[in-house]
């Protein structure tokens, strides 16, 4: 098993930004799912919003419990992200269309979630909410979590198609949150 510092020096940037197939006409026809990751950023992007509304009474000791506790969750999804990002390495992908002859990742993280890189999002979005003590945030990671779900579901339907495995890899792994129906819906 390669540590985190090895995989991120072997890493070849190039392999895992080429082959994306990025075109005006696809955000217009949504051939690759680009609606998807549109949505994604502008959800990404709406996380720096204020928080609202402003709980002023809360007490210091609550104050400080939210901040520690959503700066971990943040900082964990973060961490996540990056090793789920390595891990996929030349068949990464922005979109829910995977890559042409990309490789079904199974490995490492993968083996114990089937869509860690949403998983990381979902954490980092209620990691941001907690810190903020936000209710608009929380909308944001409730909406999140519907639109990761939809991606991952066509995703997934592409994925059964190209790799005759993977319906026994989604029997076996937990989909984006392992025991949470909505979110891991092994069959």
């Amino acid at each position: 098993m390669r540590s985190f510092f090895d995989q991120f020096g072997s890493f070849d940037f190039r392999s895992a930004f080429s082959g994306w197939k990025i075109s005006w006409q696809g955000f217009i026809d949504n051939s690759q799912g680009e609606w998807f990751l549109v949505i994604q950023l502008i959800l990404v992007l709406a996380h720096l919003f204020p928080a609202w509304p402003v709980f002023i009474d809360l007490n210091l000791f609550l104050l400080l419990f939210l901040r520690i506790f959503g700066s971990v969750l943040f900082f964990f999804g973060f961490f996540r992200a990056l090793t789920s990002f390595l891990r996929l390495g030349s068949s990464l992908s922005p979109f829910p269309e995977p890559k042409s002859g990309a490789s079904l990742v199974t490995e490492g993280i993968y083996s114990r979630c089937r869509h860690p890189l949403y998983q990381a999002l979902l954490l980092c979005s209620i990691g941001v909410c907690i810190f903020l003590a936000s209710l608009f945030h929380l909308l944001l990671f409730l909406i999140f979590a519907i639109i990761l779900r939809a991606k991952a579901l066509r995703e997934e339907a592409r994925l059964k198609l190209i790799h005759t495995n993977y319906v026994k890899y989604m029997a076996k792994t937990p989909a984006i949150i392992k025991g949470l129906i909505f979110l891991d819906w092994r069959f």
